[in-house]
C-alpha cells in the first residue's frame, strides 16, 4: 500500500490531503488561506504564517489517516497559478506572497496586452494582471527596494516545495502559464523578459522541471514542522488547473475541465495551440500536450463575498443550528428554478472577462426584488461567466466535447452543478474524490515514484466518476434567453466603465 500526501495551497483554502495508490482519499485537513488586502486590488499572503499553518494541517491529516510519518511514500505540492512568490539573494523570505486575485498591475497588463502580438508566437499567452512578469514590472516601478532584493522567482507551489526541501526549482507547466516560457523550445526565453522590461530577472529564474520529476526530499527542518519522515521524496507537482484536470480524467479534447473556484477556469488538452485571434491561453500540460485555457477571476469567490455582504443574520442563524449557510442555500436552490430570479449579476468583484474596468453589478432590480432573487442571480451569473469562456473553447475545438468534468468549490452544491449543466446545455460529471487538487498531486507522486508508468495509467486506476448531470431542456430554454440578455448587457457597457473606475480611484486617494 502506497500513501501520497499533497499540499494544495489555493487562493481561498489550503488543504493537506492523503490518498493511496487506488485514489482513495484517506484524510484531509484544511484551513482558510489567510490572504489580506492592504489596499484595494492588493491580494497578499504572509508567508511565515502560511508555513506554521501548513505544519498543523500536515500533522492533523496524517493523524486522521491513522498513519505515521514513515507511511508517507511521496509528497507533491499543488498551488494556485499566476501570482508571485520570491526569495532573496540568499533564498530568504523578505516580502509577502502575491495571490492570483491580485489586480494592482491592471494598467500594466492593459499596456502589455495592447502589443502582445510581439511575443504571442513565443509564449502563446495573452497578458493578465496577475501574471508574474506583469507584477514584477509593477514592483520594479513602484517598490524598487523590493525588486532589487529578488534572488529567485517562484510560483506558489514551487515556493511551498522549497520550504519542504530547501531546493529551488520551477515546474514548467506553471512557468508556461505565467508568460515565462517559449512553448516551442520549452525553456525560458529572454525576449519575454525584455518585452516586460524586466530583463534583469532572466538570471533569477530557477531550473525548470516536469510535474513528475523528483525535486528533492523532505529536509530535517521541514520534517519537524510537517511530521513527515526525513528523506521522503518530493515531486514537482502542478498548478491547480493542471491538477484538477488530471484528477478528473481530462487528458484530451474529448472532455472539458471546468473549475468553479476562486477563478473561473475552462480548459481542454490539445495537440495544437489556440491562435492569437481566439483570445485563449496556451500552456504546457503534464502529459506533453498543450492546455487550452479560457479563464478569469469571475467564479465562486464572488458568491462568498456576496453572501458575507447580504446574509450576515442568516449565517449566524445557521451556525446556531449547527449548519452552514450553504446547507440552507442548497435547499433554496433545490426549491427554485430558472424562472425565480429576474435579475442579472455580473460576477466581476475580483476582475472581469469583458471590459477590464468592469465591476460587480446587479442589473434589473425592481421595487419587488428580494434578497433571495439577488442570491440566485449570483449563482446564475457565475455560470453565465463560465459559459462565455466555454463558448470560446468550442469555437477553437469546432464541436462539443463528450462531457464536462467539473471541479472546484462549486461542486459541493449538486443543485449548482445541475444549474451549470442547464446553462451550458451539456452533461457534467463529477468524480469520487472530494479534494481534486490533492488527487492530482497524488497522481503526480504515483507516476514520479514509478508506481504507475504514466499519467494515463495512473488516472485509469485512481480517478472514478461518481455522478452525472444531464441538461434539462425546459430550464436551458429559459436560461438561454437570460444568457442572451447577460451578454448583450456586458457588450453594451464595454468601453463605458472607465469613468466609474476613475471616480472610484479618485475617491480612494
Amino acid at each position: 500500500m502506497a500513501n501520497y500526501l499533497t499540499i494544495d495551497n489555493g487562493g481561498t483554502n489550503t488543504k493537506v490531503a492523503i490518498f493511496n495508490e487506488n485514489g482513495d482519499q484517506l484524510s484531509c485537513s484544511s484551513f482558510p488561506t489567510k490572504g489580506r488586502e492592504r489596499k484595494p486590488g492588493f491580494h497578499e499572503i504572509q508567508l511565515g504564517n502560511l508555513w506554521h499553518d501548513l505544519g498543523i494541517a500536515c500533522h492533523d491529516s496524517i493523524a486522521k489517516a491513522n498513519l505515521s510519518k514513515n507511511d508517507i511514500d511521496g509528497v507533491s505540492t499543488v498551488g494556485h497559478g499566476k501570482g508571485l512568490y520570491v526569495l532573496g539573494k540568499n533564498n530568504e523570505i523578505f516580502m509577502d506572497g502575491i495571490l492570483s486575485a491580485d489586480s494592482r498591475a491592471e494598467k500594466y497588463a492593459e499596456h502589455f496586452e495592447s502589443k502582445v502580438r510581439q511575443i504571442f508566437d513565443i509564449s502563446h499567452q495573452h497578458v493578465m494582471a496577475s501574471q508574474a512578469p506583469v507584477i514584477l514590472r509593477w514592483i520594479k516601478d513602484n517598490e524598487p527596494e523590493n525588486y532589487n532584493k529578488i534572488g529567485k522567482i517562484l510560483s506558489n507551489k514551487d515556493f511551498i516545495r522549497y520550504l519542504i526541501t530547501g531546493d529551488v526549482f520551477q515546474e514548467i507547466g506553471d512557468a508556461s502559464g505565467n508568460n515565462f516560457v517559449n512553448l516551442s523550445t520549452e525553456d525560458y526565453d529572454k525576449k519575454l523578459f525584455d518585452f516586460f522590461g524586466i530583463s534583469e530577472m532572466f538570471s533569477k529564474m530557477p531550473k525548470l522541471v516536469k510535474a513528475t520529476d523528483q525535486c528533492g526530499v523532505v529536509s530535517n527542518s521541514a520534517a519537524n514542522v510537517l511530521g513527515i519522515q526525513v528523506g521522503t521524496p518530493v515531486f514537482g507537482g502542478m498548478f491547480d488547473i493542471d491538477a484538477c484536470s488530471i484528477a478528473t480524467g481530462v487528458l484530451d479534447s474529448s472532455k472539458f475541465s471546468l473549475i468553479a473556484g476562486t477563478w473561473n477556469m475552462n480548459l481542454f488538452p490539445s495537440d495544437a495551440m489556440a491562435s492569437f485571434d481566439s483570445g485563449l491561453m496556451n500552456s504546457i500540460f503534464p502529459t506533453g500536450k498543450k492546455l487550452i485555457e479560457a479563464s478569469s477571476p469571475t467564479s465562486a469567490g464572488n458568491l462568498d463575498i456576496v453572501i458575507k455582504m447580504l446574509m450576515t443574520a442568516e449565517i449566524r442563524d445557521a451556525k446556531e443550528n449547527n449548519k452552514t449557510i450553504y446547507d440552507d442555500l442548497e435547499i433554496f436552490l433545490e426549491n427554485t428554478d430558472a424562472k425565480f430570479s429576474k435579475l442579472i449579476f455580473f460576477p466581476f468583484l475580483y476582475g472581469s472577462n469583458s471590459d477590464p474596468n468592469a465591476t460587480g453589478s446587479f442589473i434589473g432590480m425592481q421595487s419587488t426584488t428580494t434578497k433571495s432573487e439577488m442570491i440566485r442571480a449570483v449563482y446564475e451569473g457565475i455560470a453565465f461567466a463560465h459559459r462565455v469562456h466555454v463558448q470560446s473553447l468550442l469555437r477553437v475545438l469546432g464541436h462539443k466535447p463528450e462531457v464536462i468534468r467539473m471541479s472546484g468549490g462549486g461542486t459541493n452544491s449538486p443543485s449548482w452543478v445541475q444549474m451549470f449543466s442547464n446553462i451550458l446545455n451539456m452533461p457534467i460529471e463529477l468524480v469520487e474524490a472530494n479534494e481534486l487538487g490533492g488527487l492530482g498531486g497524488a497522481i503526480t507522486s504515483a507516476v514520479g515514484s514509478g508506481f504507475y508508468k504514466n499519467m494515463e495509467d495512473a488516472v485509469s486506476n485512481m480517478s472514478r466518476v461518481k455522478q452525472r448531470f444531464e441538461p434539462q431542456a425546459d430550464q436551458f430554454k429559459i436560461y438561454d434567453q437570460k444568457y442572451e440578455a447577460y451578454v448583450s448587457l456586458t457588450q453594451a457597457l464595454d468601453g463605458h466603465w472607465g469613468l466609474l473606475k476613475s471616480f472610484q480611484e479618485g475617491v480612494e486617494e
